[in-house]
């Protein structure tokens, strides 16, 4: 299962590069940041009793290891990710669980998974960042077998999240090379157009489509905050390797913008996404 064949090259050097121990690093206060929309996904999914699923772009394996407990001993999930640092981690948490989880670092668009295995396809924004996502989607499709539920959650663009995207407006002035994001392409909104995420499964022979808008309240304890601001995302990415000098005045642009976030303890803000289900007909 370590196939490691890739097409995705620019992404895979990102996840098993700065991207992926930055997520490493933030795993908790991250997993706790994204648990309501775990939640929702592993609440709405069908999956027998003893199921096989595939958990697409796992991370550090929440998502996975969340399946994992629900389909019990006689179960099987497979996570899949190109960040080996991410899976490093996963397979320590699911080994500490003793858990029917298996993690193969790959490329979900090419990888050669046995076709018409699993009973569902899952992911928890980890769809969003194939370089031909029609390409990747009928390659999914093939490994599900007939009726199988595909189910995930991407997140809608950038004006709906300004939680997700006020770093980068709050420190703009200090990096002014700073790549912008391009509407469309791999990465965090690629699937902000609703009507691309249908026209994507579609193309790719997936059936009873439906792109349902989410609007989750997010609230995480507010000692997470700096953690996520210097590890993850294109700022925490540039923090990881600034000189203390560059470090000390981004951070010090970044705590105001937050602000309005904070509320005693907690840092409470909007999650604006897309529910996608889907069946291999």
């Amino acid at each position: 299962m370590e196939s490691v064949r890739v097409a995705n090259e620019e992404q895979t050097a990102l996840w098993n590069g700065l991207g992926g121990r930055g997520w490493v690093d933030a795993q908790a206060a991250l997993d706790r940041m994204l648990r309501p929309f775990e939640d929702l996904l592993v609440e709405s999914t069908s999956v027998p009793p003893g199921g096989r699923v595939l958990d697409v772009g796992c991370g550090t394996g929440s998502t996975a290891l969340a399946f994992a407990r629900r389909v019990g001993a006689t179960g099987r999930i497979v996570g899949v990710d190109l960040s080996e640092p991410m899976l490093a981690l996963a397979r320590e948490r699911a080994a500490l669980e003793r858990l029917p989880a298996t993690f193969v670092t790959a490329d979900a668009q090419v990888n050669a998974f046995e076709p018409a295995s699993f009973d569902a396809i899952v992911s928890r924004f980890g769809v969003m960042f194939f370089d031909d996502s029609v390409r990747a989607f009928a390659n999914l499709r093939r490994a599900a077998r007939a009726g199988a539920e595909l189910r995930f959650v991407a997140w809608r663009s950038a004006a709906d999240n300004p939680f997700m995207t006020a770093a980068e407006r709050a420190v703009a002035p200090l990096l002014p090379d700073l790549p912008a994001r391009v509407p469309g392409a791999p990465g965090q909104f690629a699937f902000a157009d609703g009507g691309r995420v249908r026209r994507i499964l579609e193309q790719s022979g997936w059936t009873s489509i439906d792109v349902a808008p989410i609007d989750v309240a997010c609230a995480v304890p507010e000692q997470d905050l700096q953690r996520y601001l210097t590890r993850v995302g294109p700022i925490g990415r540039v923090l990881q390797e600034a000189d203390e000098c560059t470090h000390a005045r981004i951070t010090a642009a970044l705590r105001p913008a937050f602000a309005p976030y904070v509320h005693g303890a907690e840092v409470r803000f909007n999650g604006a996404c897309w529910m996608v289900s889907a069946r291999a007909g």
